[in-house]
């Protein structure tokens, strides 16, 4: 079992619906990557980008066997490592924001967005996910995978019965709202006592700036990222017995309160 991880958050600078440029520069920064790194995180809809536009959009969205998947699928095996993010999925007549957890092994794990951004088109865009935050185990560790705007919403993070020790947030969130990025990644650390990566794109687009507000936090909410040499990337290496004698000095999971959500 691995105690510790190396953990890289991407930044790409989405290129708007160009999948092939996209899935190029996710590669470019895979192999930029230092030996040992165990989890890449790429930012949301990271091989489209997003647009208040259901029929560019839908026409966009891929299923869980297109390109996107099977490129990300390909090169999860190929650097040995997860690699997780969002793109825009199609499953029947509906659209998705769709998260994706994706394992060397060729296991993955999918999650649609829940919370939909009430300040753009998206809840007319895309279909509400239904499912809850289901943690999958991965080298000794259990994570977990929201997506952008559900960082908002404690109840739908919350790590019942320490049931998670990492949280990936892919993310589109524009440096205008940057204060509230990084404090409520801060907040969801230390109240879920888990290693938080807020993977943010760089770059753009008709919403605002991005660059510079890619995080990582451990389970006391202290940032452990640190750049990648030349480049946007940053990594963290995380201890799994960090979080464990966290939670042992200060054991609030038992004071929790028990609720249900409806998913």
């Amino acid at each position: 079992m691995n105690t510790n991880l190396r953990i890289a958050a991407i930044p790409l600078d989405i290129v708007r619906f160009d999948k092939q440029a996209n899935l190029i520069n996710v590669e470019r920064a895979l192999a930029s990557l230092p030996a040992g790194t165990d989890i890449a995180v790429l930012p949301e809809l990271f091989s489209t980008g997003f647009v208040n536009d259901a029929t560019l959009m839908a026409d966009a969205a891929e299923s869980n066997t297109g390109l996107t998947m099977q490129t990300i699928a390909s090169l999860a095996a190929r650097y040995n490592l997860a690699i997780a993010g969002s793109f825009a999925a199609k499953t029947g007549h509906k659209i998705y924001n769709r998260g994706f957890f994706v394992e060397p092994s060729g296991d993955e794990t999918f999650y649609d967005k829940h919370h939909l951004f009430c300040m753009s088109a998206e809840a007319k865009v895309f279909g509400h996910g239904g499912e809850c935050v289901r943690p999958v185990r991965f080298r000794g560790w259990n994570v977990a995978l929201i997506v952008c705007y559900d960082l908002r919403f404690p109840a739908w993070c919350r790590n019942r019965g320490n049931s998670y020790d990492l949280l990936l947030v892919p993310a589109n969130w524009p440096s205008v709202r940057g204060y509230a990025w990084e404090h409520l990644l801060i907040a969801r650390a230390i109240e879920n006592q888990a290693v938080v990566v807020g993977a943010n794109r760089g770059g753009s687009d008709d919403y605002g700036d991005y660059d510079g507000n890619s995080y990582i936090f451990d389970s006391n909410g202290r940032m452990v990222s640190y750049p990648l040499e030349d480049s946007q990337i940053i990594l963290a290496d995380v201890s799994l017995d960090d979080i464990a004698r966290n939670r042992q000095k200060l054991p609030v999971a038992q004071d929790a309160d028990d609720f249900d959500i409806k998913c």
